[in-house]
């Protein structure tokens, strides 16, 4: 997507003043992994669209057409005052060699946000890319230079530190880290078929020296005050928050789906030697020795169905058995002191300093509707029909002063397959009463970068209220501004920031605006401003 911004006169957008600007979004075909050049600023992504026309009023932006999504942009619910919208940057912004992948079309896309009225973007800093050689070693060169693009952009930025690793893109681990699980893979989460999940560390070593010496949670407290040391002079000013990578994608949970899109229930990770210690400790303790051999028998694998062993069956299934209670209670608590480990550590660092500390939860919502609710069991969360496993999680954000950051909250109940049982709808509201009951603060995310039916409306349903205060639209990218796809968002920022519909605010008629070519054939993409 090649993309080009030119200043012009005045205009007025979301309540904010700004120069006129003709703001023109250009697609062609590109190459997949070559991004820019002295005249283009591209996306990766090769595909046609048609003409796009925006008329900007002096009140509002208005768009012509609005394709993908029905946004109902009458007046907005006084509940949503105060939300604040944030949009994140694209995962690989920073190359693996601390260089900024497309940075123009970033540049063109922070102005563009501006010039919508968001408050803000995210940025994930990856542990895999500043201290990818040895330990101690940083390189902040890349995120200094975006951040200083999102303060001249007048925008606020909030950071991700992400000591995980990604799929899509490929983001590892550091390379030093890489070593040492050659040598001692158990410093990985691994399942009873002894597979490692290689893109986060274990939450059994926290507290054990097996990096070069070090406990992780020594190396993840250096690396937390060399970012504070680094961006101090933008923390406050520019920098609003930091999130606190705590596991899978930066999630608080157990790497328990290894395959994207699984619907099935997850395995159970508790066989690295450190955790089935921890594991016969605990069983040893507590007076029954058999019960810390290892974890469940008698579970489903990962893609299964929940009736496919007796685990989990929602009658007579060893869940509801006193052996079932003492594993899930064991296997949760240890996920909830390793975030409280690590949300500890980010408040002590960051606590005096005027950025905001976030934690993230998973949205685990297939199977909701059965009683053992084994999705969520898998990853960490001893949640049933009987039981709130999210009561645990509030009180342990609430300890720590930080806030909650929740995905999901474009998704709804009808959009999901029948057969899986999910109900994203019920977890998301027992997720917030959990949050509200102990007083923590709630960040929303979207689950889809593509677009889910009727997302925008669900994303305001769920804005609704006090407890949340920030929503992160994920994520910058040549699909976000698309045709099929920024207008509706575009007119999702303005119902979010816009009090009340102006009389020149309405649809804009055809003697108003130049025509649009239907040809979907026709390689561009064009925003004018008038």
């Amino acid at each position: 997507m090649e993309v080009s911004v030119i200043a012009k006169s005045q205009a007025k957008i979301a309540g904010a003043d700004f120069g006129n600007r003709e703001l023109g979004l250009l697609n062609s075909k590109v190459d997949s992994k070559i991004f820019g050049s002295k005249s283009k600023i591209c996306f990766t992504r090769s595909s046609r669209f048609e003409k796009l026309r925006i008329r900007l009023s002096t009140k509002a932006a208005q768009m012509e057409p609005v394709q993908s999504q029905n946004v109902d942009v009458g007046r907005r619910s006084k509940s949503l005052e105060g939300v604040k919208l944030y949009v994140g940057l694209p995962l690989d912004a920073v190359s693996t060699c601390n260089a900024i992948n497309h940075s123009k079309a970033i540049a063109a896309g922070l102005k563009a946000l501006k010039l919508l009225g968001v408050e803000g973007v995210e940025l994930p800093v990856w542990w895999g890319i500043v201290e990818k050689e040895t330990t101690g070693k940083y390189e902040w060169s890349g995120y200094l230079t975006l951040a200083e693009m999102v303060q001249n952009a007048g925008l606020k930025l909030h950071v991700s530190l992400c000591f995980h690793g990604s799929n899509q893109p490929r983001i590892p681990l550091p390379e030093w880290i890489s070593k040492i699980g050659e040598s001692d893979p158990n410093i990985y989460f691994t399942d009873r078929y002894r597979q490692q999940y290689k893109d986060c560390l274990s939450l059994s070593v926290d507290n054990l020296p097996v990096l070069n010496g070090k406990t992780p949670i020594q190396v993840y407290h250096e690396f937390c005050e060399s970012f504070r040391s680094s961006f101090s002079n933008l923390i406050g000013s520019t920098i609003s928050g930091v999130s606190m990578s705590l596991g899978p994608d930066g999630e608080l949970r157990y790497p328990s789906q290894r395959q994207p899109k699984s619907h099935g229930v997850g395995e159970f990770q508790c066989y690295d030697k450190n955790m089935l210690s921890s594991l016969k400790q605990h069983a040893e303790a507590s007076g029954n020795p058999l019960y810390g051999l290892g974890g469940p028998h008698d579970a489903p694998s990962y893609n299964e169905m929940p009736n496919a062993n007796n685990f989990f069956k929602d009658h007579g299934g060893s869940w509801e058995s006193h052996y079932g209670d003492f594993f899930l209670s064991w296997y949760s608590s240890e996920l909830i002191d390793h975030g409280d480990r690590l949300l500890s550590l980010a408040s002590s660092i960051f606590g005096n300093t005027e950025a905001t500390v976030y934690g993230k939860v998973p949205l685990m919502h297939s199977w909701y509707k059965t009683r053992s609710h084994p999705s969520e069991l898998t990853a960490g969360f001893y949640n049933t029909a009987s039981r709130d496993g999210y009561e645990a999680v509030a009180e342990m954000f609430a300890r720590n002063s930080t806030k909650m950051i929740l995905p999901g909250m474009d998704l709804s109940d009808q959009h999901q397959p029948q057969e899986l049982l999910s109900s994203p709808e019920s977890l998301i509201s027992q997720i917030k009463s959990a949050s509200r009951k102990h007083g923590v603060m709630l960040s929303g995310q979207n689950s889809s970068s593509s677009g889910t039916p009727g997302g925008f409306d669900r994303i305001k349903n769920n804005l609704e209220g006090e407890s949340v205060e920030l929503f992160t639209y994920q994520r910058l990218g040549a699909y976000f501004f698309s045709p099929e796809h920024f207008p509706s968002f575009a007119e999702f920022v303005r119902s979010v920031h816009q009090p009340e519909l102006h009389s020149d605010d309405l649809p804009i008629g055809e003697d108003d605006t130049a025509s649009s070519s239907p040809a979907g054939s026709v390689a561009e993409e064009q925003m004018q401003a008038a």
